[in-house]
């Protein structure tokens, strides 16, 4: 609902999308985009997929026509030349992509190109096929992981907000490592005990952010917004590198 509603969310995403440097083209990590290996979108003209169901119908009615880019699809498949990417001529945006990217640029006039999840996958292993992805912060290319630090459904609690414990505790923990450049720590984390097994049921909404972390520089300034624990999900949002 955050696509559709008028609410702080939103509103930081708008304001980020006026704060940024217009990029030639997007490319996004979406945690409702699973895999067996590794996909790009190819489609020159991806349609917006919603891809859920049981909310109201305005949030149905979006569209979002940005174009896509194959030129930008086979430039990902070129670097990520240690799996073979397979580019898909059909695949449009889920609401992973399009429900962040609207309120950041509502023209849809960026070419976006999405990225899929190997479900088959640990998480060094997304981080370290990220890194091929470097030169595209050269080439005016942002990067956009779309998903959640901590992301419970089944713990949520809808008509109680209050924050659960384990759930603040990870998401500070996670932000401490990001904001000092630790990330060797949040690669496994099935292995970093009882909040993280709780944040992370399923590795999906939490894979996004190693794809970013992994393309961190050094002199790269790291900034939060929208640092919220909802009950049992985290909107945490980061920004790395230069505006």
């Amino acid at each position: 609902m955050n696509a559709v509603e008028d609410n702080v969310f939103r509103q930081s995403w708008q304001a980020l999308g006026r704060k940024l440097k217009k990029p030639k083209a997007i490319l996004c990590i979406s945690a409702h985009w699973e895999t067996r290996g590794v996909f790009v979108t190819g489609s020159e003209r991806p349609e917006t997929i919603h891809d859920f169901n049981g909310f109201p119908r305005a949030l149905f009615e979006v569209r979002y026509p940005a174009p896509g880019s194959p030129e930008l699809a086979h430039r990902v498949a070129d670097l990520l030349d240690s799996v073979r990417v397979h580019v898909d001529p059909n695949r449009g945006l889920d609401h992973g992509a399009w429900g962040v990217l609207q309120p950041m640029f509502p023209e849809a006039d960026v070419p976006v190109v999405q990225l899929s999840l190997s479900v088959l996958q640990p998480g060094a292993w997304h981080y370290d096929l990220a890194k091929a992805l470097s030169p595209l912060r050269d080439e005016e290319v942002l990067i956009v992981a779309s998903g959640n630090i901590v992301h419970n459904l089944r713990m949520f609690r809808f008509n109680d907000p209050v924050t659960y414990d384990w759930a603040q505790r990870f998401d500070e923990d996670v932000a401490e490592h990001i904001a000092t450049g630790h990330h060797e720590g949040l690669l496994g984390y099935e292995t970093l005990g009882t909040d993280a097994l709780l944040a992370i049921p399923t590795p999906e909404h939490y894979l996004p952010l190693l794809y970013v972390l992994a393309l961190q520089r050094e002199d790269d300034p790291v900034e939060f917004f929208n640092e919220q624990v909802i009950s049992s999900i985290s909107m945490r949002s980061v920004v790395i590198g230069h505006a």
